[in-house]
């Protein structure tokens, strides 16, 4: 069984995922990088593995109950509890105006961003309930936040989609009613900002580290830290 802290990261072959990973097990930490593409994720933990990290690749698809549950029964045999779960795993979806937008694209989106944390987040709970100081950390956007999106000084800014935005808002509250009920947790979302990633096109101004930091901040903090917050690299934003 783990003597040092344990971390699972979802989607974490790439991106700000994998980034996550590095960064946790550089802090010495056992990490278990959870991706849905067995062949890339293996490859990205083998990569960690060879820089001298502790990391070890676990198959998770977030829209499988079947994947979820036997993640947790690996992660159960290799280290008999979780301290830190990072949701991560995540996808865009299409930028159709609203009035394009069919049911169907945010029901795609709901699957990963929305239902899949909440499917991760329920079969790991036993295993973070073993854990001494367990933290949770919901991967979510400012996009979700509708007191940005609303801003006047940034209207024009984003064209206006339904899909993305809302999984992000949808799983921002999920993250405050885990936190309200879960007291024992500590449970905050975090916003990485404007990332270079695949999802952005590498578009983003902000490197993946800087993309990590609030992850890796929140993923670390003690048992004083705060729990049911939104925050960025620079701190609390508003919901």
């Amino acid at each position: 069984m783990a003597s040092t802290t344990t971390a699972l990261v979802t989607g974490a072959n790439k991106g700000l995922g994998r980034e996550t990973v590095r960064r946790l097990a550089g802090l010495g930490w056992q990490v278990f990088l959870a991706a849905r593409d067995t062949t890339r994720g293996m490859a990205a933990a083998a990569e960690l593995v060879g820089d001298g990290l502790n990391v070890e690749f676990v198959p998770l698809d977030v829209t499988s109950d079947e994947s979820v549950i036997a993640a947790a029964g690996t992660v159960k045999a290799r280290a008999g509890r979780l301290d830190v779960l990072v949701n991560n795993a995540g996808i865009g979806g299409t930028n159709s105006a609203p009035a394009d937008t069919p049911a169907f694209d945010l029901r795609e989106v709901f699957e990963v961003n929305v239902f899949g944390p909440v499917r991760v987040t329920h079969a790991f709970l036993p295993l973070l309930r073993a854990a001494e100081h367990p933290r949770i950390v919901m991967v979510s956007s400012g996009m979700g936040s509708v007191a940005t999106i609303t801003d006047p000084s940034l209207s024009g800014l984003v064209p206006p989609t339904l899909a993305y935005p809302a999984s992000k808002s949808a799983l921002n509250m999920i993250t405050t009613q885990y936190a309200s009920a879960l007291s024992n947790i500590k449970i905050n979302a975090v916003d990485p900002g404007y990332t270079a990633t695949d999802m952005t096109n590498n578009s983003g101004f902000q490197t993946v580290t800087e993309g990590t930091d609030a992850i890796v901040r929140l993923a670390d903090i003690g048992p004083d830290g705060p729990t049911g917050g939104f925050f960025d690299r620079t701190g609390p934003v508003p919901w």
